[in-house]
Order: structure tokens, then C-alpha cells, then sequence
């Protein structure tokens, strides 16, 4: 289950070294082994290199050519390529780069809060979804989590081939779209997982398009006069990070990621395991150090190599032979890190893993086939026993220092720090499962989600982004009165975003939602209606019914209302006995039950209680009893037809 990690939260944020998040590498990134790029645009690629420097990018018998600007950034656009592959990207100039198994299909960014970073392995039939996860065309990146008061450029983490080894800690509902899309497009599909449990949608959105919002404009004002004033502090700050990991961590203090250190003194562990089901390691939360010697050969030596580690609970700093190769935040996603030419060497090579657990259980837990090292073209499991040392408990470790931005629930602190650093990938688009962090300010999101849609947009370079929105699932206390506010007002919010914005989908899930979990664990059903939607609005499927029946319109007939639809694909049909959940109301805004009857593709709706009736409502509560739906099985979503009269 997905921790809120509150106790050190700052820790979460700061336990890689700051540095290195700001190098710029020759190659960005997002261009890894296993990439997914998007078919029928301009692919960008891009990278940095010193002023002036040429490069050149190839790719299946395509070649472009960029050079580095004064700040040293180059970006090259290759295609238009159909889906396809496995190829390999070729860059050179100060540095030759070969990235493999590249395909050529559809991207998608899937982003949100909790019920988007809800991983597989916490999900329906999760036994079963992982041992039948071997998708070779289904390649899964997962962004850390990050904010930061500037847009950043850079993001520390590499593509996966999906896989029962690879898709446990991946977001669960976008795993299910994208599979849905990749077996009924067969073509290749990219899915990158930006998402934080929690969050706000305005702290996804850029600056800039907050400031064209009066609501956020203060705010987003005083925020960067903050970042610009602590930026003139950054180097106090970072000494103070240096001295703080001096003084909570005798690891750190001591250099333990050194290959010279001594472990002598230390105790084995096999991985991959819990540590706290370790004798000695029972309730220990804290940091704890891994090390680990691997030979390697001299046609080996100086190759560049991929770490991987598996899922790590909760925060990990990694090092090989002394140098720094990555670290990450989340809990339950699977560590791979890229090591640089002239790191390895060869004879022995030194693995070294600094762990923080902040709560439950902690270590590198994942499957044994998770863990290896590989490097020109060999493989060494890294499955077995380890040495390690706990060096700090987690009740003796003092107040780490602060930055300004060491809060996700900030005005565009994750746009910055998660959605930035991807720009301006080649994508499709994104899907969304956001809301109810906003759930309280309804009127506000109807203009807040669009705004940051468009934003993306831009920021995509991608005039026929796709965005396909979740909508809230049903949550609380079933609906026992006739309006409920609340949820219902946010659900119309993002409603209205497809009615506002060009290719923008919704996925109703009112009927699949639990009661008493915010987090229902039927993500499958939300995938399928996810990839429904894009089929209908992305891929232009004239065919397929992507929504339930869809609210078309009222008309007063004497002491009746009825409604029309749209989407009513085959029919529409009252599952599980009369048709619930309608209410009606006469001008006195007062509503009452309704008795509802089917009629061809409209629905009557009356009340003894009201003989002139003005408004129509249904579903409208946090968690509704409706049960219309069309023949294909798509719920109607909530609807109400006074739509300017308060929620």
C-alpha cells in the first residue's frame, strides 16, 4: 500500500547528492535502451555538449544534424517514422553514443495523483496481471519524484521492457491503457509515469500559465520571489546538506560508497529481502548500507553498464566504484541506473547503497531477477548476499535542513521538477486521474484544468495533444438524499474540460469505485475506458463506443422532463432492476426522487412532488446509486441540466 510518508519528508526530497541532478549529460535522459519514440511526428532529440559542437543523430537510415548553443544545449529532429523497429539511435560528436531497442510507436504520459501512482501490485488480481506482464512492445519509464521552484531539464531514470519483473511498482492504470492500446493498435506504446499521490493540479501547471489566472497569479508572484531570493543562498544551502549528512549519517561521514573501505566488520544479508524480516533488523527504520564487490573482465573494463536494482523501500543514494549513479524516492519503483564510460573497471568493482526507511518494511525487495549489472552485452546477477551495516536510526537522525520548494502542494513546484525535465519529448498525449485534492474548489478546477491541458499542449509542441481525464470514482457514504454536493461538483469540472478543449476524453467510473477506499483497486476497468476514449478521440475509431450514455438535454413535457442522450451505443439499460438516482425539482430549487422510465434512446423522469418541474439531476453525490448505462456495459456519468445554478 502506497505510504503518505510525512516523518522526514524532506529527507525524501534531498537524499541524493543536489549536484547531480544538474549535470548535463551529452545525451538526455529520456533516450535509454528500450525507448519507446513517437511515430509520425519530428522526433527531437536533443542533449548537451560544449558551445559550437557539432552532432550528428541517426536512426534507421535518417540522419539530422544540430549544434550546441552558447549554453550548450543541441537538439536535432529526425522522421517522420512509422511504427516499427527494434533500431538503434546513433549520436556523435565530443562523445558516441549507441542507444538499442528503440521502436517507433505511440507515447503517452500518464499523470495525477494517488489513484494514477497506484502501482500493479496493489491492484485487482495483481498475481495474476504481473505473471502475465511479458509485453516486449510495451516499454514503461518512471519519473522520480521532484519538486523544484525552477523548471529543470534533466530527469534520472531509464526506459523498461515490460515485463512481470518490471510492471509490479509501475502506475496501474496506466499500464492497463497502454495495454489495451498496444493489443488493439499493434504498434509499440511508450508510457511515461509522472505522478505524486496527494497532489494539486495547479502544481502541475507552469508559471506561466498560472499567471493568466487571477486566482494564481499572487501567488505564483511571491513564490518565484522566494526561489529567486533562496537561489542567491544555494551554495549555504548545499554546504548545510553536506553538514547535515555528516552529522545524522556515519556512512556518509565516513565515505562508505568509497571502494577502499574496509567492510570486514559487516554483516551479510541475501537479497533481495525485507530487511525487517531480517534477525537483528525486526522494526528498524533508519539507514541502512548495502555494499557489494563484482569482478569484471578486461574487455569489460571502461564500458558503459546498466545497474538495475529492483523496487528499493523507501530512498535510495547509489555509487559504484566511489561515483555517484543515481538514487530515487518511491518505494515501490524498480531502480535503473546508467553507468558511465571509465566507471568500471577491471577485477573488482565496488556496489555501494545507501538506504533510508523512514516506516514498515525497508531494504531492496524486489524479484532476484531484478537485480544485475550489465555491460557489453554480459550479464552478472547481483541476486545473493550482500554485506551491510545499519549506520542511523530514524529517531536519532536531527532536522534536515529546508528548501523553499520541498513541498509538492505548491503552485507549479511538479511542473517544474517531473513534467519539465521531459520537454519536448515526442508524445500523443497524456491521461489524467486527478481531482480530489482540488474536490473543494469545483468552480476554480472548470477553469484550472484547461488551463493546464493547453499548457501541456504547448509545452508538447503537439498541436493534436490528446488528454484523457479520469473522472472521480464514487467514495463515502452512498447517496441516500436526492443532491448530494461535493464530488459531483468536481466531476462536472472536468466534464466541461472536454467540452471546452480539442481532443480531450473522459472515463466515467462511478460504478466501479469503493465506499470506503479512496483508492479503489479496479484499475483495470479505468485503463479500458481510458483506452476507449483514445481510440474514439486520438485514433478517430468511428465504431467503438468509447462512453456510457452522455447527458444531451432536457425538455419539459406538462409535469414530466425528458432527457436525451448521446452515446447510447446499443441501447440504454437499467442494470440490476429500475432505473435509481434521478432527481427533479420545480422552481423552488428543491429536489425530489424521480421515477425514471426508459423510453427508445430518452428517459422520463417525474415526481408526485413536483407538478412543474425546471432541473434534472443525476448522480449527483460524492458516491451515487445511478444505474444507467448502454448495452456495452458504460455507465452514464453525472449530470445535472441547471448547470449555472450554484452546485
Amino acid at each position: 500500500m502506497i505510504r503518505r510518508l510525512s516523518l522526514l519528508f524532506t529527507l525524501l526530497l534531498i537524499a541524493m547528492p543536489q549536484c547531480v541532478a544538474d549535470e548535463k549529460p551529452f545525451l538526455h535522459q529520456l533516450f535509454t535502451d528500450h525507448m519507446v519514440l513517437q511515430r509520425g511526428v519530428e522526433i527531437p532529440i536533443w542533449g548537451w555538449a560544449d558551445p559550437g559542437q557539432e552532432v550528428k543523430v541517426s536512426l534507421n537510415g535518417k540522419t539530422a544534424k544540430a549544434t550546441s548553443a552558447a549554453d550548450g544545449k543541441w537538439m536535432a529532429k529526425l522522421g517522420v517514422f512509422s511504427a516499427g523497429g527494434p533500431f538503434e539511435l546513433m549520436v556523435t560528436g565530443s562523445q558516441s553514443v549507441t542507444v538499442k531497442d528503440v521502436l517507433i510507436g505511440d507515447v503517452w504520459v500518464c499523470s495525477g495523483q494517488s489513484n494514477m501512482e497506484w502501482p500493479v501490485a496493489a491492484s485487482n488480481n495483481s498475481a495474476a496481471e504481473i505473471a502475465s506482464a511479458s509485453h516486449p512492445e510495451i516499454r514503461l519509464f518512471t519519473v522520480p519524484k521532484r519538486v523544484s521552484g525552477e523548471p529543470q531539464e534533466t530527469v534520472n531514470s531509464a526506459w523498461q521492457v515490460c515485463s512481470p519483473q518490471t510492471v509490479p511498482g509501475f502506475s496501474a492504470v496506466g499500464y492497463f491503457f497502454g495495454r489495451e492500446l498496444q493489443q488493439r493498435l499493434d504498434v509499440p506504446v511508450g508510457l511515461i509515469n509522472t505522478s505524486w499521490g496527494g497532489t494539486i493540479a495547479e502544481a502541475w501547471t507552469s508559471a506561466d500559465a498560472l499567471k493568466t489566472m487571477d486566482d494564481f497569479r499572487p501567488a505564483v508572484e511571491t513564490f518565484q520571489k522566494s526561489v529567486a531570493a533562496q537561489k542567491l543562498n544555494a551554495e549555504s544551502f548545499d554546504k548545510q546538506m553536506d553538514a547535515w549528512w555528516q552529522a545524522a549519517d556515519p556512512g556518509s561521514k565516513g565515505g562508505w560508497q568509497n571502494a577502499e573501505l574496509s567492510t570486514a566488520d559487516w554483516k551479510s544479508m541475501t537479497l533481495p529481502a525485507n530487511w525487517e524480516r531480517v534477525e537483528g533488523m525486526e522494526n528498524y527504520d533508519g539507514v541502512v548500507w548495502f555494499r557489494r564487490d563484482v569482478e569484471l573482465t578486461q574487455r569489460e573494463a571502461g564500458k558503459a553498464g546498466e545497474l538495475s536494482l529492483g523496487p528499493i523501500d523507501d530512498v535510495d543514494s547509489t555509487w559504484v566504484n566511489g561515483r555517484y549513479v543515481g538514487g530515487h524516492s518511491d518505494w515501490n519503483v524498480a531502480r535503473s541506473y546508467n553507468i558511465p564510460a571509465g566507471v568500471l573497471v577491471a577485477g573488482r568493482n565496488v556496489i555501494a547503497i545507501r538506504v533510508l526507511d523512514t516506516s514498515g518494511g525497508g531494504g531492496i525487495f524486489g524479484e532476484p531477477q531484478q537485480m544485475n549489472l550489465k555491460v557489453a552485452k554480459s550479464e552478472t546477477s547481483l541476486a545473493g548476499v550482500w554485506s551491510y551495516n545499519a549506520s542511523a536510526e530514524l529517531g536519532k537522525i536531527p532536522p534536515a535542513p529546508q528548501r523553499t520548494a520541498n513541498n509538492p502542494n505548491v503552485v507549479t513546484v511538479l511542473y517544474n521538477g517531473m513534467l519539465a525535465p521531459l520537454l519536448p519529448y515526442g508524445v500523443t498525449g497524456a491521461v489524467w486521474y486527478q481531482g480530489e485534492s482540488n474536490a473543494g474548489r469545483a468552480i476554480q478546477y472548470r477553469t484550472l484544468l484547461p488551463t493546464m491541458i493547453n499548457d501541456w499542449k504547448v509545452r508538447f509542441q503537439q498541436k493534436d495533444f490528446s488528454f484523457h481525464i479520469v473522472q472521480l470514482a464514487n467514495f463515502m457514504g452512498v447517496q441516500d438524499t436526492p443532491v448530494q454536493p461535493g464530488w459531483a461538483a468536481l466531476r462536472e469540472a472536468q466534464l466541461m474540460a472536454t467540452q471546452t478543449v480539442p481532443h480531450v476524453g473522459l472515463a466515467v467510473i462511478t460504478d466501479i469505485g469503493d465506499a470506503a477506499d479512496i483508492h479503489p483497486r479496479n484499475k483495470q476497468d479505468v485503463g479500458k475506458r481510458l483506452a476507449l476514449q483514445a481510440l474514439q478521440i486520438t485514433y478517430g475509431d468511428k465504431v467503438v463506443v468509447a462512453a456510457g450514455p452522455t447527458f444531451g438535454g432536457l425538455k419539459i413535457k406538462g409535469s414530466t422532463g425528458v432527457l436525451s442522450f448521446t452515446s447510447v451505443g446499443s441501447g440504454l439499460v437499467a442494470k440490476g432492476g429500475a432505473l435509481k438516482g434521478f432527481a427533479i425539482a420545480g422552481e423552488d430549487r428543491k429536489f425530489f426522487w424521480a421515477e425514471a422510465e426508459i423510453d427508445g434512446v430518452t428517459i422520463v423522469v417525474s415526481s408526485p412532488e413536483v407538478m412543474q418541474p425546471t432541473a434534472v439531476r443525476y448522480n449527483w453525490a460524492n458516491n451515487p446509486i445511478g444505474n444507467l448505462f448502454n448495452m456495452e456495459g458504460l455507465p452514464a456519468g453525472p449530470f445535472r441540466s441547471d448547470v449555472d445554478e450554484t452546485p
